[in-house]
Order: C-alpha cells, then structure tokens, then sequence
C-alpha cells in the first residue's frame, strides 16, 4: 500500500511511502485486540479499594437484645451487615489487576489495528516536522490545516520532541507518541492516526522483530 506524504499545510509533497504489508496489510485479530486493551486498562487501576468487613469494624461486642421473646430475629452483634454501620459482606480489597501477555500477541494487536486503520483510510503520512518553542497555537494551526479539529488524532513521532510534545498536549482528543511507545489501546481510540513520515520505518522495524 502506498500514502502520499503531506505537510503540516495538507499540501502534497509529491512523496510517497509504501508501508509494509507485514505491519499495514494483514487480517486483523479482534481477539488479540480485546486482550491488549484489557490489559492496557487493567495496568491503569490502582487497585487501592477497601471497605471494612464485620471482623473491623470498631463497635461493642456485647449482644444488642436477648434472644428470645422479642418477636424479631435473633441479633448477636451490631456489627452485622444487616445493621447501619455494621460490616460490609466480600467488599474489595486491595489488590492488583495487572497480568501478562506475550510480546507476540501484543505485537500482533498492534499490527492489527495499524492493518483496519489503513483500509479504513485512519492513517495519514506527515513529513517530519519539529517546532523551535513550544507553541500551542502552531499545533492546532496544523491540525486546522489538516481539517482535523475536534477529531480524535494520535501522532507517532519517530523519537521524542519536547516542543511538539508540550505543543499539542493541552489540546482536547490530541495524544502525542513516539514509535517505541505506541500501543493499542491509543491506535483504536485515535480517529486518524497521523505517522511522521520518519517514523514508519521505524514503526515497521519495531513490530517485525
């Protein structure tokens, strides 16, 4: 498959990139997809959740009415889930949601989405840009340029550029990556996926180890 490489104008260069049919060709997994973003969002939680059980709860011990006669239930504790301010029965408790995953099946996830985003037409070439300060008004004139504002957009960048970075990163649906750190979980969110035209080689390398 083969991209026409635009500036930050939208103009054509006159360039063209041909991306692998490896990374940008191949039948997409949905399964593998499913597994990286679950644990993608599974890394992100913290897993600091509790609640107190009876066995916690900081109440008298002492048996609350008699046992019989009252015409009401038996209640030995006021620590029963039952009561107001009593325990809560299985709450959550701290614990950690991260598993793995082979490299393999995240690769393949990977390739994947870069695979349904290019026939869908989700992936735009730019020729290689920086910026000499960060400017956040130069980004979104890009992203005007490029008919682009209020979509969701993800930039792969071939390495990290601070300015572009601090640019773009307070602008709403805007996400800035690098090659090495792309993943699928922002692939599948972007609407477009803009790749710096140095950074499909790069891309490419990366996930035909």
């Amino acid at each position: 498959m083969e991209l026409s490489v635009i500036n930050i104008k939208g103009e054509a260069t006159g360039r063209t990139v041909t991306l692998s049919d490896e990374v940008f060709g191949i039948e997409p997994n949905e399964h593998v997809v499913y597994l990286d973003v679950k644990q993608y969002l599974a890394n992100q939680r913290q897993g600091t959740h509790k609640s107190k059980e009876r066995a916690e709860i900081a109440h008298s011990t002492r048996k609350i009415k008699r046992q019989k006669g009252t015409g009401g239930a038996r209640a030995g504790s006021i620590k029963s889930p039952i009561f107001i301010g009593g325990g809560r029965v299985f709450g959550p408790r701290p614990r950690d949601y991260r598993f793995k995953l082979n490299k393999k099946v995240k690769t393949l996830a990977r390739k994947s989405i870069l695979s349904a985003k290019a026939k869908l037409n989700g992936i735009s070439i730019v020729e290689d840009f920086t910026f000499d300060a960060p400017k956040t008004k130069q980004y979104l004139s890009i992203l005007t340029d490029l008919a682009l504002v209020g979509k969701k957009t993800l930039l792969v960048l071939p390495n990290h550029d601070n300015n572009v970075y601090l640019s773009g990163r307070n602008i709403p649906k805007v996400n800035i990556t690098t090659a090495d750190d792309v993943n699928t979980y922002d692939l599948i969110n972007a609407d477009v996926v803009l790749i710096s035209e140095t950074a499909v080689s790069k891309l490419e390398n990366l996930l035909n180890k």
